[in-house]
């Protein structure tokens, strides 16, 4: 029997079914694949990003500005005639316009005769050999002068009497007990050969050609200074030089002022000259030991004397308890002379005082250096020329690396104009932060024909220091704090302190170029409270402790002084160091560091008085 073609085979019917669910669930499965791929690229190509809203903080409020510091009244008076000064100094100018006259000499206090106030000494300058001018009977040779402090402000002249009436051009002028007799000795810088005077008990002894220290006969010597470089117990002699200099090569030089005749040159066209270390080898004499020691510096490029000196001073800026040598040098590189113990390396340009921000040298005068933060900062101020501002090199460690802080500190601008000689750092107000003076002046009595700003005659500089955490540390004190007498314009040259009256605030004298100084008694009645050291070394420390370092704390404050003399612009400050402590009514410690690096420690002194402390045994 035969089966009919229209009939299905149920196995070929399961199998087509099967076939074609595997095609559906393939396709499917297609399709799924391809919505997520269009999903994937509509989300990733084509959908909108999310919106992020981001709310950012509130700001921080703004600081509060800077507390603006009141300047205190800190006047001075001009006691010069009636202290029975008639000191006039002679600059030797009779119209060919040489250098020298330019320059002005320094002044210095000290207790020549022991009796516990501070002198005056004034180095003079005279009239040139070959100025042969008939100017009567009544115009002597001028000669140094020293005034006796006779108490209550009043100063007679002993001049002739103590036996320095003599004549040179003098420039500068270095105090100190040489010969640790107890008596202060004067050495005297000119343009010629150089002077030193043994003080006998009060009568001075020309004792240069015994110690050895005259230099040369053409020389020109400018800044000195006694300090004990390698920590015998006797005072060493440093001795800067300006240049190489003489009448013809001045004269040769044809300096013009603009559209006028013959003006008053600067020391660009003249040759270096190395400055002169002496040590003292006891009874009387010194010997150069300038090469050995390694403080003539060479100008690498021309091998000639690089130095054209000026000020100087003396400072441990890295607490090794040896004294460095810092040299204010006129438009070449300022000097730091680090001290090895047995000879100098020179450091100017390594620590950053050579020269000015912008990698220039500046016209630099006089130098000083002090803790003026009450920290272990330590800074170094130089004078510098007009329309140059006084340099404020700060090192805040004592690792011999200082910045130029000028104009953060408010130094910069307003010191640019004027023509900085004489810096001195102290507590003029005695708060307890010591203030910066310059006695300030022109080289050019003309100037003011050629250039409007300026002017030979210029009042001095006064920034009290108001402290680290203001807007600046420095503020210049206005005419109306400082008084008239203080801003009566001169020609300043020369600046030290003193307290001549026992008040136990600092008065200032300033020599002036060609016309009388000008002793300016510090007046101040603020209230404030000070104290006043005087030491005496013995051993191995020098006699009049230079180089001790004095710490003194009141409270939370710690200040510290350095018993350095040789400070400003050709000039010499008294070796009594003060203290000021505004209102504190004690002095909680003082410890000393000797010369020799002993120290000694002191409590419950008392305010508003001197302390005479003698090194002990």
């Amino acid at each position: 029997m035969t089966q009919d073609n229209n009939d299905v085979d149920p196995n070929t019917l399961e199998r087509d079914d099967s076939v074609i669910a595997t095609a559906l669930r393939r396709s499917l499965i297609v399709i799924l694949l391809l919505l997520v791929v269009g999903g994937v690229f509509v989300y990733r190509f084509l959908a909108a990003p999310p919106v992020i809203v981001f709310v950012p903080p509130p700001p921080p409020p703004p600081p509060p500005p800077p507390e603006k510091m009141e300047t205190p009244e800190i006047r001075f008076a001009d006691i010069t005639s009636e202290a029975g000064i008639k000191f006039v100094h002679e600059n030797g100018a009779y119209g060919d316009k040489l250098l020298p006259e330019t320059m002005g000499s320094g002044c210095a206090f000290f207790d020549y005769d022991n009796d516990g106030d501070q002198d005056i000494v004034f180095v003079n300058s005279c009239r040139w050999p070959w100025d042969l001018r008939d100017l009567g009977k009544d115009r002597p040779q001028p000669t140094q002068a020293v005034y006796r402090n006779d108490g209550n402000c009043r100063f007679s002249e002993v001049t002739q009497e103590v036996g320095l009436d003599a004549t040179f051009y003098g420039m500068g002028v270095a105090c100190g007990d040489y010969d640790n007799d107890g008596d202060a000795d004067l050495f005297f810088t000119t343009v010629g050969k150089n002077r030193l005077f043994r003080n006998d008990g009060g009568k001075f002894v020309d004792a240069t050609d015994d110690a050895g220290v005259g230099g040369r006969e053409s020389q020109w010597s400018t800044g000195a200074g006694w300090f004990d470089y390698d920590n015998d117990g006797d005072l060493d002699l440093f001795v800067a030089n300006y240049i190489e200099w003489s009448k013809e090569s001045d004269l040769s030089q044809k300096f013009t002022l603009i559209g006028g005749g013959r003006g008053y040159g600067r020391p660009q066209p003249f040759h270096g000259v190395f400055p002169y270390l002496y040590r003292n080898d006891g009874g009387g004499k010194l010997t150069d030991i300038s090469k050995e020691a390694g403080v003539q510096i060479l100008n690498t490029a021309s091998k000639e004397p690089t130095a054209k000196s000026l000020g100087i001073t003396f400072a441990d800026l890295d607490a090794d308890g040896r004294l460095d040598v810092l040299i204010a040098n006129d438009t070449v590189q300022n000097f730091l002379l680090h001290n090895q113990r047995d000879h100098f390396e020179e450091a100017g340009v390594s620590s950053g005082i050579a020269f000015d921000l912008q990698g220039e040298a500046r016209g630099a005068m006089g130098i000083d250096t002090a803790w003026f933060r009450n920290s272990p900062a330590l800074g170094i101020a130089i004078g510098n020329f007009s329309n140059e501002m006084t340099a404020l090199y700060v090192a805040k460690l004592n690792d011999l690396q200082f910045r130029d802080e000028a104009v953060s500190n408010g130094l910069g601008p307003a010191s640019r104009l004027e023509l900085k000689f004489g810096v001195l750092f102290a507590d003029l107000d005695l708060d307890s932060r010591q203030d910066l003076f310059s006695a300030n002046g022109h080289l050019e009595i003309e100037i003011n024909k050629v250039q409007a700003s300026q002017h030979y005659e210029q009042s001095p500089h006064l920034f009290w220091n108001c402290g680290p955490e203001h807007r600046t540390e420095f503020e210049l004190v206005p005419p109306a704090k400082c008084g008239s007498d203080f801003m009566k314009p001169s020609v300043g040259r020369g600046a030290t302190y003193a307290d001549i009256d026992g008040d136990g605030d600092l008065d200032l004298l300033i020599s002036n170029s060609g016309q009388a100084p000008r002793l300016l008694r510090n007046d101040q009645k603020l209230g404030h409270h000070w104290v006043r050291f005087q030491l005496t070394g013995r051993g191995k420390s020098n006699r009049d402790a230079i180089g001790a370092v004095i710490e003194l704390r009141c409270g939370d404050v710690t200040q510290r002084r350095q018993v350095m003399p040789t400070r400003s612009y050709l000039s010499q400050v008294e070796l009594p160091v003060t203290f000021g402590v505004g209102k504190s009514e004690r002095i909680d410690t003082i410890r000393i560091r000797w010369p020799d690096g002993s120290t000694q420690e002191l409590s419950d002194l008392k305010i508003d008085q001197t302390h005479q402390i003698r090194q002990p045994d």
